[in-house]
C-alpha cells in the first residue's frame, strides 16, 4: 500500500491516499523504532479490551506470521524507491505521489513490526519467503519447500541500480513501471491473507492494503501513459 493529494491539472485525478538502503541511516532508526512502539502498543490496547479474554498467539509458521513478515521485506523495497524518487525527481506530482507511498508503507512496517513483536516472532523471514501461502489462489502456486527466493513483483538488484543511475524524465517512467510491477506483485499476498489469517486486524489490514494498492495501481497507469510510459511484464 497514502497522504496528500496532487492537484496538477494536466494529470489524471489522485486516488485518495492509504497508507532499505537508502534511507538516510538515523531517520530510518528513529522512525522504525517509533512505529515498532505504536504498532506494540495498538496490539497492547486492543489485547486489553475487558472480556476479550486473552490475546491469540499465532504459530511461528501462520499466514499471520509469514504475512507480516514477508510484507515488511516487500513495503521495505517499495519505500527504499519512494524515498529515492521523492528526493530526487523534478515532477512535482511524482514527488507527492512518492511521499504519500513513503509514509503509508512505512506506517504500515510499523504496525506488522509491532505485531511481530508482541507475538514472540521473528521481525524478518528466516530462508524463503510465501512458505505460509499453502494453496494455489488467485494465479498463484503454492510456495516450494522452504519457501521462494523471492516475491512477486520486487525489483532487481540491476534495476535498483538503474533507478539511482536514471535522472529526468527517465528516471519518473522507471520510478513508475517499477513501484506499478511492485504493487501488482503484491497483491496475491495481500488477498490471501484477507482471506486467510486468523488475527481480525492482520485480515483489516491485508484488504486496506489491497483496496489502496489496487486504487493507487490504476493511477500509477495513468501517469505512466501520460508520460510515454508502459507497464512492466509481471
Amino acid at each position: 500500500m497514502a497522504v496528500g493529494t496532487p492537484t496538477a491539472p494536466a494529470e489524471a485525478e489522485r486516488p485518495a491516499p492509504q497508507e532499505a538502503r537508502w534511507i538516510r541511516p538515523v531517520l530510518a532508526v528513529v522512525a522504525v523504532v517509533g512505529l515498532l512502539l505504536l504498532g506494540a502498543a495498538g496490539g497492547l490496547l486492543i489485547s486489553g479490551v475487558p472480556g476479550s479474554g486473552p490475546p491469540a498467539v499465532p504459530a511461528t509458521d501462520s499466514v499471520d506470521v509469514g504475512f507480516s513478515q514477508d510484507m515488511t521485506v516487500h513495503h521495505q523495497q517499495a519505500v527504499t524507491m519512494a524515498s529515492w524518487e521523492r528526493d530526487h525527481t523534478t515532477d512535482p506530482v511524482l514527488h507527492q505521489l512518492a511521499a504519500d507511498i513513503e509514509a503509508t508503507q512505512t506506517a504500515q512496517i510499523g504496525r506488522m513490526q509491532g505485531w511481530l513483536e508482541l507475538w514472540g516472532a521473528s521481525a524478518l523471514p528466516a530462508g524463503g519467503h510465501m512458505a505460509w501461502m499453502t494453496g494455489a489462489t488467485h494465479d498463484h502456486a503454492p510456495a516450494p519447500a522452504g519457501g521462494a527466493s523471492t516475491m512477486p513483483g520486487m525489483a532487481s538488484d540491476e534495476e535498483l541500480a538503474a533507478l539511482r543511475a536514471a535522472s529526468g524524465p527517465q528516471l519518473d517512467v522507471l520510478f513508475l513501471q517499477l513501484m506499478l510491477r511492485h504493487h501488482e506483485g503484491g497483491a496475491g499476498m495481500l488477498q490471501y491473507a484477507t482471506e486467510r489469517a486468523s488475527v481480525p486486524q492482520v485480515r483489516n489490514l491485508a484488504a486496506q492494503m489491497l483496496r489502496s494498492q489496487t486504487s493507487e495501481s490504476d493511477y500509477l497507469r495513468q501517469l505512466l501513459t501520460a508520460r510515454g510510459g508502459q507497464p512492466l511484464p509481471l
